[in-house]
Parts: structure tokens; sequence; C-alpha cells
């Protein structure tokens, strides 16, 4: 029977306030308006953004809401003017989406578009209202996508098609974690070959970046973490050695001056933590060393920078989902993914039912998971 202009009514994992368990709910999908598209969701990661949502790390969140937003599916359907996709076509639901017509996506080092709802967390459609509900009560979104629910409803913009012959629960990581970490290190650090790379934080994000700095042939990979068990599957993706700091009698990053003999040529800091930003920043050469910021610290914490650790001739720079034009380049991802350029499935500890994700996120919080991915089940 079709479900077409009809409402869905699916499971989803609902966050009612900050830092309590989801809530596995029966909702209220409603058909797609104009511009928009509804998505059946095959699988979904579990990012670390979530969690920082989740304890109230970010500016705002609007409860109810339902998380999650590294989702891969199927079209259902498509509301009037849509023609970007068409109803089964496969996709990757955009955390960051771009208009492709405002300034900052048209300018060429920009990846950020003016509509999107990252650090805003309105939590709604471009229209100002939801398509999510539960016994007539709204429940809203999380940056413009909700992976943690059976079906969802997006704007046009923050979808792009890709190959249907792409394993779901593993190119759903394509929409935040993995791109965050990869394309830091190929777009924005543009890493060279034959140089000396650490990865401060091997979670998702770190793992990516470890990935990414192997392909652009640094010759020297130094993975950071205060959890041992995390080295092996590490130096498997690319680190050539591994420091614990609480191994170290100095400061980390003086251990890793010694190391390199001056300081590494590329760092990145892949946790969220401040005093790592401080650490990672210094643990790079200071003539011409470059430091990157990927992870996302507490909203309310400030890093403090000696203006000396950049006037000798440091760079410091962040960026966001690995600035990638994401419409643009996912489907290119996906493409490497299905060539085994990028082998996806080697980050991937466990997958899950939807019913079990506050499992996964404990898993996470713990460090006893790289990746953890959901899979929706039967809808």
């Amino acid at each position: 029977m079709s479900t077409v202009g009809k409402v869905i009514k699916c499971k989803a994992a609902v966050a009612y306030d900050f830092k309590k368990p989801l809530v596995i709910e029966e909702i209220e999908v409603a058909p797609p308006k104009a511009h928009e598209v509804r998505v059946k969701v095959c699988a979904s990661g579990i990012c670390h953004t979530d969690d920082h949502a989740l304890v109230g790390g970010m500016a705002s969140l609007n409860f109810p809401v339902i998380l999650g937003h590294e989702g891969a599916g199927i079209v259902e359907s498509v509301g009037e003017g849509v023609f970007k996709v068409q109803p089964g076509d496969h996709v990757i639901l955009l955390c960051s989406p771009m208009c492709m017509k405002c300034k900052a996506c048209l300018h060429e080092e920009s990846n950020f578009c003016e509509k999107n709802d990252v650090g805003k967390n309105v939590g709604l459609m471009l229209d100002k209202t939801t398509r999510f509900s539960i016994k007539g009560k709204m429940i809203h979104n999380f940056m413009s996508t909700s992976t943690f629910t059976q079906y969802t409803v997006v704007d046009e913009f923050a979808i792009c098609r890709i190959d249907k012959a792409a394993p779901m629960d593993q190119v759903c990581l394509i929409g935040c974690g993995f791109s965050t970490g990869f394309g830091t290190v190929l777009n924005t650090a543009k890493v060279k070959p034959g140089t000396t790379c650490v990865v401060f934080g091997l979670g998702g994000i770190g793992m990516s970046a470890v990935m990414a700095c192997k392909i652009a042939g640094a010759t020297r990979i130094i993975g950071v973490d205060i959890n041992p068990t995390k080295f092996p599957k590490a130096k498997e993706l690319g680190c050539t050695e591994c420091v614990n700091p609480n191994d170290c009698s100095k400061p980390i990053h003086e251990v890793i001056t010694e190391m390199t003999n001056g300081g590494a040529d590329y760092a990145f800091e892949c946790i969220g933590k401040v005093d790592v930003m401080a650490s990672m920043i210094q643990s790079t050469n200071y003539a011409f060393g470059s430091a990157n910021i990927i992870g996302v610290p507490p909203i309310k914490d400030r890093i403090s920078l000696d203006a000396m650790w950049l006037l000798t001739g440091r760079t410091v720079q962040g960026a966001f989902l690995g600035d990638y034009k994401a419409p643009e380049a996912f489907p290119g991802l996906v493409n490497d993914v299905l060539s085994g350029k990028i082998n996806l499935s080697a980050l991937i500890s466990y997958k899950l039912p939807l019913e079990d994700v506050n499992k996964g996120f404990d898993l996470m919080r713990n460090g006893k998971t790289i990746r953890t991915v959901l899979e929706m089940g039967k809808h």
C-alpha cells in the first residue's frame, strides 16, 4: 500500500531533556511539503555531536527532539517542485546542507551555508514548522536531518543522491564524522607526502584523519590517546606509533616535539577539549607547523593562545565537515568506498538496532567503540 501523501507512523528515538536517555516512541511523520523530501532511513551513525547536544554542549536545544545526523536511506516521496531526487533514489542526508546560492555557498573556500541550522539549533524546517509529532505534540528536528527515526523529512537542499550499490550501513558515516576527519587532512591541512602528522584523539574522527594521513602519503603518523585499547586499530589504519599522555613524564607537546625533532608538520585535535587544542598547537613545528582544530568543545569553553605560538610561523585553522561542499563531494566519497579506496567498514565496531540507541551512546562515552551504526530494521 502506497504511503505517498499520507502520515506515516514509525519508531523513533526521542530526546525529552538534557542528560536523559532517549525514549523509543511511535511518532507521526507528515508528508513532505513543497521542496521537501521524505526519506526511509536505513542506517544512522551515532556521532559525538549527538551526545554533545544531549549533555548541553551547544548554545541551545529545543525539546522534544529527534537527534541523529549521519543518515543514509531511500527516498519515499517528494513534495511539489523537487527535482533533485525522486522516489526510490538512495541518498545521504546532509547535516550541513548547502543552498549553493548564498554568499557563503558560492565562495570557493566555504562549505557553510547561511541557511543551515548548525549553531542555531532552531530544530525546524526552512518554513519554521516540523513534520514530526507524537500524539499531537510537535517534535523538533536536529541539524536539518534527524536520523534516529525510521522516517524523516528534510528540505531538498539537505540531501544528495548516491549510487544504489553503496552499503547504507557504511556510507551513512560520510554524513558527518568520517568526512570531518578525512577531509580536514586532505582539504584543509592539505597534508603533503613524506611529512609527519600527529592525531590527538583516536575516536571516529581521529581514526578517519589517520586514514587520510596515510592516503596523503605521510611517512610518520603519531596517534595520541589516553585509551591504549585503541592503539592496535590505529596502527592497522595507518599510525606508525601511538603515545599515551598518561605514560609520559613531560607534557605531551614536549614529548611530541622531541620525537619529531622540533615539532610535527601537521597536527589534528579530534576530541573537543581546549587544553588538548593548546597542546596540539604546541606540538607542531614553531616555524611552519599546521595545527588543525576539528573537535567541538563545550560552548562556553575558551582556548588561551600565546601570540608567539603563531608569530614564528605556525598556522592554526579549523574546519567543519572537512571543508567538503557536501552535495558535490559526498557522491564521490561513496564511489571511493565502492572502489575500495576507502574502507569504512574498518571503522565500525558495532551495529545495533534502533531500540539499542542508548547502548550505543554508552559504548561511545566509555571509549569502547570507534563507530557504532544503528540499523533501522523493518519499517
